[in-house]
């Protein structure tokens, strides 16, 4: 198919054309998202990326997810642009905490029909969340499936390298009794969660619409995920002592955390130490759920961690608060079995 606006969906790393105006500055916008080291343009059948060479031994640290059932309230509702950017946030975060800086990403896109304007609003979003996270968007992968999705459904995931010096790689074995972790607040609830939150929503009736804090339901549901890259980045450039970090996904803070946990140690949890968001609490009273079901299923306004030595959490909050976040002090590390405590 020819394009009257001369662009193809190949030029933006995908195969196919699309001639809506939409998606006419695609080509120009993921170019937008190339760092120094991607060779070549875009449209190949493979990228080519340089490591870059401020690194002396280059560890590369791969992850791939997908958005999950959010992206079911999402077509329903006709608001999929900040899907984008909810995945690459999900990549970009899990490799994140091994102190990695994000190189490249690709995604894939599966639908029955390509509906240029729907598929323009999620590459669109892709590009924006790799610019925040300095990541670049070198390819990806669009593929027309009749009869395998409904009309008007697709389906995403998407694939991040990153790089870390071997040496200053972050896997938790230096977390001790005594250490302090910090919290980084979440922009709602992410990518987790959608299968009981759209349950909840059904059986209550509410329209996404309804008011929740100074927002509404749909707004608050529909949040694209925070991308914690630059500002931890950042924190580590300056030395900072981080020795362990977990991004809080599927499973809450109860089973991300202990993730970097090394043998012998817990967490005690201050419950409050934080106010739990307007959209959480609308879920917990509309689906009569438990404090310990939140904490298991959702975020509850916790994106990110990070565990430091006590003696330097205030200096590592105030690096953090410059890039424009709110972290906190909500627990610390304790002897133990490996397991999260709420106090």
């Amino acid at each position: 198919m020819s394009s009257p606006q001369g662009f193809t969906y190949k030029d933006a790393g995908v195969d196919i054309d699309a001639g809506d105006a939409l998606v006419g500055d695609i080509k120009r916008i993921v170019k937008s998202t190339h760092r120094k080291e991607v060779l070549g343009g875009v449209g190949g059948f493979g990228a080519l990326v340089e490591l870059p060479k401020k690194y002396k031994q280059p560890v590369l640290v791969s992850g791939t997810d997908g958005v999950g059932t959010k992206l079911r309230l999402a077509i329903d509702a006709g608001v999929v642009e900040g899907l984008g950017q909810d995945l690459v946030a999900m990549c970009v975060n899990d490799v994140l905490v091994t102190g990695a800086e994000p190189l490249f990403f690709l995604d894939y896109f599966a639908t029955g029909k390509l509906d240029p304007r729907q598929a323009g609003l999620v590459i669109r979003g892709i590009a924006k969340g790799c610019k925040l996270s300095g990541c670049a968007l070198v390819g990806g992968e669009t593929a027309e499936m009749p009869g395998l999705y409904a009309k008007g459904d697709f389906d995403l995931a998407g694939f991040c390298v990153a790089v870390v010096e071997k040496k200053k790689r972050i896997d938790g074995t230096r977390i001790k009794p005594g250490d302090v972790v910090i919290a980084l607040p979440s922009s709602g609830p992410h990518a987790n969660g959608y299968s009981l939150i759209r349950k909840i929503v059904e059986h209550s009736g509410a329209g996404l619409d309804t008011p929740v804090g100074r927002t509404t339901l749909g707004k608050s549901l529909l949040a694209p995920t925070a991308i914690y890259v630059k500002p931890v980045l950042d924190l580590l450039a300056s030395g900072a002592p981080v020795r362990g970090m977990a991004h809080i996904t599927g499973g809450g803070i109860t089973d991300n955390l202990p993730r970097c946990f090394p043998e012998g140690v817990s967490a005690v949890i201050d419950t409050q130490s934080w106010t739990l968001p307007p959209v959480f609490q609308w879920l917990q009273q509309a689906g009569n759920v438990s404090d310990a079901e939140m904490r298991r299923v959702f975020n509850c306004g916790v994106g990110f961690m990070m565990v430091v030595p006590r003696l330097k959490a205030d200096e590592a909050m105030a690096q953090l608060a410059a890039h424009k976040l709110k972290p906190w002090i909500a627990g610390e590390i304790i002897k133990g079995d490996g397991d999260v405590r709420y106090a």
